[in-house]
């Protein structure tokens, strides 16, 4: 039989999540951001949960290619726009929108020889100082694009850095927002500032035509550990579980796994899951991280190997060779383990475990 491992996508808690995208932001049209393969779920996969959204948007023009064969005819937006000028060919045949960042992008457009002007997204970085054009520069390429015959709306967009908490001890978004708006009060063209921690935190303060909805598609919490999925009615959208293939019982001065960096201090049983780092669960998780088995809540305990990790079942009595074990997700007994939980005890988030799930992993889509 195949090792006992698995992931499930839950497209019906994709669609749950997308909805709350709009109830939270009843005014705008959302994007279902499905950039780094939907998040580690599979655009495959994620695609019928999603495709109530009003677009996609995403990264890589392969990505845009496999929505297309997917029948998906509405709008796909570039987030980071065309990385060399031949792009814009592929921009032109699949109908793609493109944000547009920089002024090479600009440059390239100028030279773009088409028949139907593209839709652009011009981008100000209004702080975050990743992509966009600075305060100075940015009126000046938004009359450089609407001067071209090559393009045809003009849209405006920028990205929040701290939409998800504070920034310096101050409101996260007033400044960047007072920037946006100052900036943009006398042009045309639709918004997108909001993703899914200004649209779950700010919506009301946000005039957003369109909201990015990202890691709240999958389950995920932006703003966790203030406030979690219940909080926010998300629901996991990925599950990675196993079952226990071996346990043992130790006594006082036992140590687990490799470096002995788990001590027994008193009699414990502990059980054995067939889940390690080469599956994408974080070596990194320390003793204590949560679990769930047969949807009952216990923990890690010593070092997480390549192809193993240990639980403590002292606890849990009716675990056994067999039982189910919930690494995050969807559990038994209609117990949920937030993904974001279990990175938080690993010292990282849940996007990275999303993305990180291992190709040897057989990945299910479920309802």
């Amino acid at each position: 039989m195949p090792r006992p491992i698995e992931a499930l996508i839950h497209t019906t808690a994709l669609a749950h999540n997308l909805a709350r995208a709009r109830d939270s932001a009843p005014d705008a049209k959302v994007w279902a951001v499905v950039k780094a393969d939907a998040y580690g779920h599979g655009i495959e996969r994620a695609f019928e949960g999603l495709r109530a959204a009003d677009g996609f948007a995403l990264l890589d023009l392969d990505e845009a290619q496999r929505l297309r064969k997917l029948d998906w005819r509405g709008p796909i937006l570039l987030l980071e726009g065309c990385f060399e000028a031949r792009d814009l060919e592929l921009c032109s045949r699949l109908k793609l929108w493109h944000a547009v960042h920089c002024e090479q992008q600009i440059d390239w457009l100028a030279m773009h020889k088409t028949h139907e002007p593209h839709r652009v997204f011009l981008k100000l970085n209004s702080g975050m100082n990743r992509l966009g054009f600075t305060p100075a520069a940015f009126r000046g390429a938004w009359n450089r694009l609407n001067a071209l015959p090559q393009v045809d709306e003009i849209s405006l967009m920028t990205h929040f850095s701290d939409a998800d908490a504070q920034r310096l001890g101050q409101d996260g978004i007033a400044h960047q927002l007072a920037l946006f708006d100052e900036l943009t009060a006398d042009l045309p063209g639709e918004r997108s500032l909001a993703n899914s921690a200004a649209t779950l935190r700010h919506a009301t303060r946000v005039r957003s035509d369109w909201v990015r909805a990202g890691i709240m598609s999958y389950g995920g919490v932006p703003d966790f550990p203030e406030h979690d999925d219940a909080h926010w009615d998300l629901r996991p959208a990925m599950t990675l579980r196993s079952k226990i293939i071996a346990t043992q019982n130790l006594q006082p001065g036992d140590t687990v796994g490799y470096g002995s960096s788990f001590t027994a201090d008193k009699p414990m049983r502990i059980g054995i899951v067939a889940c390690g780092y080469a599956d994408g669960y974080p070596r990194h998780a320390p003793t204590g991280t949560p679990v769930l088995v047969d949807g009952l809540a216990t923990t890690t305990v010593g070092r997480v190997s390549m192809d193993m990790l240990s639980v403590d079942l002292t606890a849990l009595p009716e675990a056994r060779f067999g039982s189910e074990v919930t690494l995050w997700g969807q559990g038994p007994r209609g117990r949920n383990l937030p993904i974001d939980a279990v990175a938080r005890s690993a010292g990282t988030i849940g996007y990275e475990l999303m993305c990180a799930l291992a190709r040897r992993v057989p990945v299910s889509t479920v309802d």
